[in-house]
């Protein structure tokens, strides 16, 4: 699959998109920050340009050098030990880029009372047709509900709601011997290579809060954590309140043995639902109640919505912010999507598990940091074609802020294309239109009329 038309000019437009990312954000430096730097050789930073740009090539390395295509300025064994590099610190390198996009890029072009969000997931990093790779274990993917050959690919995501940057990652393998295919390599326990692989190894809610707690330290900050129900526990949202000083707002896991303080007992979560009465008619959510988790008794509110999915089930979001109203809850969870999309670009196109068939966990680690960067120079590149304020800072105060999308615009926008549609297929006039969308409208609930009507007054 081609990502870019291979033309001369789209070329040189990669090529200047490219150099003006890395030294605006100073890549050179930030490499030789974590360890990428060589006292004589190639520059690290040419053999980083290169992988970098592998993806806008649509050719692999070794049908480069077949087809004449590389530059040859030096041979495939200067780039196989940069990947396996054991010394160079990826997991800091991605952070320090990302804190740099963030804040001195990303936040000067956001209001300050913009709620930032931090959102964690894990992806399944495939790697079924393998069986030496270091570390590959048997891990279990949430979409397929079975156990695949790979990693639990943990990341850590800034997002503004409007652009989602990659922070840093692990690639997750078995805690248990059991589901372990291949073994670590050698290494001193007390080296970064060592540490690298004890950490693969450990629970997924602990290392989350060692992702944040990294990024906090390089200066990124965020009002909430966002994450689904696979990480939501009261042990996990104790340990982001009392340590990382966070708010959390997560999807509730409907289990027996997870139980909350309510009223003058402890109940879990569908024992609460079926002690409180619904909210009748249309509403946004059924039901709003103020809950404590934990032995801390840390005080959260817990919102249950319709599940759109199934008609008759329900959903249950937590905020350990209980001054935001139920709708805010609602919608600023919405933003953990970003992560999705940013899973589904990765794998569709910037080739983040075909591309890298080494068999060292290092390498892979190395391979997943260049897909990250890639990622960020896109978010960089699409922030500045789609925010008037990137061009100059004289236009600051002028430009209206990117607000988050309402729920009055997506109806709006969801009206619009419908008309569009009945114009084109029916052929009526104008006036017939009209006609017919005053008596559309006017057969919706009250609330989406309102939506509506707020809609034509933004646009």
């Amino acid at each position: 699959m081609s990502s870019i038309p291979h033309s001369e000019e789209n070329q040189n437009e990669i090529s200047n998109s490219v150099t003006n990312f890395m030294n605006k954000f100073q890549i050179g430096k930030l490499l030789f920050k974590c360890n990428a730097g060589k006292a004589k050789g190639i520059p690290v930073i040419e053999v980083f340009r290169y992988l970098f740009c592998l993806i806008f090539s649509d050719r692999s390395m070794y049908m480069q050098r077949k087809t004449g295509i590389s530059d040859g300025s030096f041979c495939k064994n200067t780039v196989y030990r940069f990947l396996n590099n054991a010394k160079i610190n990826w997991f800091r390198f991605t952070t320090l880029l990302s804190s740099r996009i963030i804040n001195d890029f990303m936040k000067p072009l956001t209001d300050e009372s913009r709620k930032d969000v931090f959102i964690i997931d894990d992806s399944l990093f495939d790697r079924s047709r393998s069986k030496k790779t270091e570390l590959l274990a048997k891990v279990f993917d949430h979409c397929s509900m079975k156990y695949k050959n790979g990693y639990r690919m943990l990341t850590l995501g800034w997002s503004d709601g409007n652009s989602f940057v990659p922070i840093n990652h692990c690639l997750m393998s078995a805690a248990d011997d059991k589901n372990l295919l291949c073994k670590a390599a050698d290494f001193d326990g007390r080296s970064l290579a060592g540490k690298r692989r004890k950490q693969s190894r450990r629970k997924a809610t602990e290392v989350m809060i060692d992702l944040i707690r990294a990024a906090q330290s390089s200066g990124v900050s965020a009002k909430y954590v966002l994450f689904d129900s696979w990480f939501s526990s009261p042990k996990t949202i104790t340990a982001l309140k009392t340590d990382c000083e966070l708010d959390t707002i997560a999807m509730v896991k409907k289990s027996s043995k997870i139980k909350y303080g309510y009223q003058d007992g402890k109940y879990n979560i569908k024992e609460i639902y079926k002690q409180c009465k619904k909210r009748r008619g249309r509403s946004k959510y059924l039901l709003s109640v103020d809950v404590t988790v934990g032995d801390e008794a840390i005080q959260a509110k817990i919102v249950c919505v319709r599940n759109k999915s199934k008609k008759k089930d329900w959903l249950a979001i937590i905020s350990t912010d209980t001054a935001i109203s139920e709708e805010e809850i609602i919608r600023i969870y919405g933003k953990r999507w970003d992560i999705e999309v940013f899973f589904k670009a990765c794998k569709s196109y910037l080739h983040l598990v075909k591309e890298c068939q080494s068999l060292s966990y290092d390498a892979l680690t190395a391979h997943v940091s260049i897909v990250f960067t890639r990622y960020m120079m896109l978010t960089v590149t699409q922030r500045c074609n789609t925010d008037d304020k990137t061009i100059c800072k004289l236009f600051f105060r002028l430009m209206d802020e990117l607000d988050d999308i309402t729920f009055s615009q997506s109806m709006r926008i969801i009206i619009d294309a419908l008309m569009d549609v009945v114009m084109e297929y029916f052929h009526i006039t104008e006036q017939q239109l009209e006609e017919f969308t005053t008596s559309f409208i006017q057969r919706l609930p009250k609330y989406m009329q309102k939506a509506l009507e707020c809609g034509s007054t933004a646009a």
